[in-house]
């Protein structure tokens, strides 16, 4: 079995490495088969890691790969402590972690605390009466008296949050898919459980978790109704706008008080192993930042957590950088953010912001350079654009619910290109379980480590170019102005002192740079030089200046 260890004996623990690291998320399904059965598997990823450690990430985030009827692809889980057939077993695992630490990468897993699949037994108890030892791990209730549903809210994926059973004739809730019912975190013994299950976890090895759907752990225990949401206060950052969901105001199906107590139960228990750190999934539109700062504020919650405002499909402009940057100074000041672009769950941002192949530079770029930890998704490091998967392909049910008006999540969910001269791109020698788009075939690892300019290399430069300036890694931060398209501030620690300047325009721009003496850093991932005291910045050309 694997062990919660250092990489080399004797090597010093840093309990505080997640602070600025770079995460590289997997896919499980969709990043390498080993077994010729068209879906991605643990030992595919063993396989492939040399490519993870040679980008020079700090760790990787596996999305879940626990048994699981696959009705949500692994977010509902029918066991928490074993590995689905289908991606191998926890020998597997115990490979796989024992390949990351090889390789200098550390092993974050994905745990769903929030709800379970209906096959799990827990749930099978738990509906088969009201009065067995596991009835009140899920949330039921009483119909009204006209037999309606409780209350009003609504599932993420269309319709009531609520679901009739016939065995106990009450309803149980569900947030997302009706066979995805959600634990009664209330519950004294559901939380030793979820703890017991994190413990076997760290036993076996793994540095952390990531959490998904962190504020959906409680629920008000008077169920009391949602208010409406104003049309003016509606967006799309954390759910599509066809979906009703982005109606209401959020404040008792989840976000709830009671969720402090428990992350901080969970943080105690990581902090007895020597360096585990754990990152949060906001899902929130409205005041997503303020949980942030609240769920990651001091030494007794969550590590980081990430929120959606870079997952959104508002185009990141100069502005709004600034914007998003000044929110967090205010209301999260005292927290700790993971910022990401793309992830399983949006169009990857290179289609969804339409960026060409500079613009996709310099944001990988002002990634590795804003203050925080950082998450890259499979495939951003090619560059690679969203899939258009036909109706007749599709598997989430997301997008089948609401297609063609949202196509779901299958877009960014299909399988890793390793090389565009083999079949299905190296990704599997039989038909995969999503189509690989021919076009991916030109984005393959093996066609881009031949060519110097390919985005590949650009993403090893500038992750290098974080690890190698602690002032861009974990140094205080400047509020960013704008001038015109370019981003302005500037990252500090100890010593250094950085001067950046990103033009997130198809327009050249021209500005003054402050008083002293400079040189420029990081020449090799497009950087500009001043003359004169002035810069000249081409289209989305970034400058970082170091002062001496």
């Amino acid at each position: 079995m694997a062990t919660n260890l250092p990489v080399a004996t004797g090597q010093s623990i840093d309990k505080d490495w997640w602070r600025g690291a770079v995460i590289y998320q997997i896919y499980p399904r969709s990043f390498q088969d080993s077994n010729g059965d068209g879906v991605g598997d643990l030992l595919g990823i063993a396989q492939r890691m040399p490519h993870v450690a040679s980008l020079g990430v700090d760790a990787v985030w596996i999305s879940p790969f626990f048994p699981s009827p696959m009705k949500d692809f692994g977010y509902d889980v029918s066991h928490y402590c074993d590995v689905d057939p289908l991606f191998g077993t926890l020998a597997d695992f115990d490979a796989l972690v024992e390949s990351a630490h090889e390789n200098g990468v550390k092993v974050i897993i994905d745990l769903v605390l929030s709800h379970t699949s209906d096959q799990n037994p827990w749930f099978i108890e738990s509906r088969a009466s009201r009065t067995n030892p596991h009835a009140d791990w899920y949330v039921w209730a009483d119909p009204k008296p006209d037999g309606t549903a409780p209350n009003n809210w609504l599932s993420f994926f269309g319709g009531s949050a609520w679901q009739w059973d016939a065995r106990r004739c009450q309803y149980y809730l569900h947030n997302f898919l009706a066979s995805q019912p959600d634990l009664n975190m209330h519950n004294p013994e559901v939380q030793e459980a979820i703890l017991d299950m994190a413990r076997f976890w760290l036993d076996r090895g793994v540095d952390g978790f990531r959490l998904d759907t962190i504020n959906f752990y409680f629920h008000d225990p008077e169920l009391r109704d949602n208010p409406p949401l104003e049309p003016g206060d509606r967006n799309d950052i954390f759910a599509p706008a066809v979906n009703p969901y982005n109606y209401q105001r959020h404040v008792y199906d989840k976000n709830r008080p009671e969720n402090l107590d428990f992350l901080a139960r969970l943080r105690a228990l990581l902090d007895t192993y020597p360096a585990a750190t754990l990152v949060g999934e906001v899902g929130e539109a409205q005041g997503a930042m303020e949980l942030l700062g609240e769920y990651t504020q001091g030494n007794e919650r969550v590590h980081m957590c990430y929120a959606f405002e870079f997952l959104s499909g508002e185009f990141p402009s100069a502005d709004r950088v600034a914007d998003i940057m000044d929110l967090v100074d205010r209301v999260a000041g005292q927290g700790w953010a993971c910022w990401a672009f793309s992830n399983h769950d949006v169009d990857r941002h290179v289609s969804r912001w339409g960026l060409n192949h500079a613009a996709s530079r310099a944001y990988a770029l002002l990634l590795m350079c804003l203050r925080g930890s950082v998450c890259i998704y499979q495939g951003e490091e090619l560059g690679l654009p969203q899939s258009d998967v036909p109706f007749e392909a599709l598997q989430d049910p997301y997008g089948k619910e609401f297609w063609p008006e949202f196509k779901g999540r299958d877009g960014c969910r299909t399988p890793f290109p390793w090389d565009g001269k083999l079949q299905n791109a190296g990704f599997s020698p039989v038909l995969p379980w999503l189509p690989v788009p021919y076009e991916h075939h030109g984005y393959a690892v093996a066609e881009q480590e031949l060519d110097p300019g390919a985005l590949l290399h650009h993403y090893r430069r500038v992750i290098q170019l974080r690890h190698d300036h602690p002032a861009l890694r974990n140094g205080k931060q400047s509020k960013l102005h704008v001038e015109g398209n370019v981003v302005i501030f500037e990252r500090e620690q100890n010593d250094e002192r950085l001067f950046l300047a990103f033009n997130l325009s198809d327009d050249p721009a021209d500005l003054a740079v402050p008083k002293g003496d400079w040189q420029a850093l990081g020449q090799d991932v497009n950087g500009a030089i001043p003359l004169e005291g002035w810069l000249h910045l081409g289209p989305w050309q970034p400058c970082i200046l170091a002062a001496i």
